[in-house]
């Protein structure tokens, strides 16, 4: 099967299965999702949206977390993975907003990423979703998926894995199909026990064919 093929039946099927796939992170606005994305590094969605509406609700705005210390910002997110790094981020990159950007999230890839803690993946993220860009963000779960299915051939770096699968995606099903990788390797195509079983892509899936393959010799 050619890789073209694969991206045939991958699109085939979550366009079937999953047609309005969107983020798992609740936010009212901007800012609100520029902080979960960055909460949300090496830490699940879940966890992430258990400890922003009190954030949320003490700074709602740049402006209001602008004027906080980052004892006062950890307090509220003491409970997700790297704390101490992220209240620091957080600190500085609503300053920074406020400073240079009045208090709005910029739209500017660069300048996003100028931000004190937004790294490509993070604008990518905050571009896809606030802004509908036609880009793709790869997390660990978008990483392996695509490799996993075969959408990815030797991409030993998310850069690499995101710029196979921008060629591979008609350009305009970008931000969704970031939403389809990522919901897969949530739910389905696990790290440490892919739901093959479950799994409506084995037609296509590299990995799944692998598999067979050992299993009958």
């Amino acid at each position: 099967m050619t890789t073209k093929e694969r991206y045939r039946g991958v699109i085939e099927y979550f366009s079937e299965a999953m047609p309005t796939a969107e983020s798992e992170l609740n936010f009212r606005n901007p800012f609100e999702l520029l902080v979960a994305v960055v909460l949300s590094a090496q830490c699940t969605d879940k966890r992430v949206n258990l400890t922003t509406p009190a954030l949320f609700e003490a700074y709602p705005t740049a402006e209001a977390m602008a004027k906080a210390s980052v004892e006062d910002i950890y307090a509220y997110i003491k409970s997700i993975s790297y704390p101490n790094n992220k209240a620091k981020h957080l600190a500085t990159l609503a300053r920074q907003i406020v400073e240079r950007f009045g208090g709005e999230v910029p739209t500017d890839p660069d300048d996003l990423q100028s931000l004190q803690g937004v790294g490509r993946k993070t604008a990518n993220v905050v571009g896809a979703v606030l802004w509908g860009r036609e880009v793709m963000p790869v997390d660990t779960h978008v990483f392996r998926v695509a490799a996993r299915i075969g959408l990815s051939r030797n991409a030993r770096t998310p850069l690499a894995t995101e710029r196979q699968l921008e060629r591979g995606f008609p350009k305009e099903l970008l931000p969704l199909a970031h939403h389809w990788l990522i919901l897969h390797g949530r739910y389905t195509c696990l790290a440490r026990r892919p739901k093959c079983e479950a799994c409506g892509l084995t037609a296509v899936c590299r990995y799944y064919a692998d598999t067979n393959k050992l299993q009958t010799h």
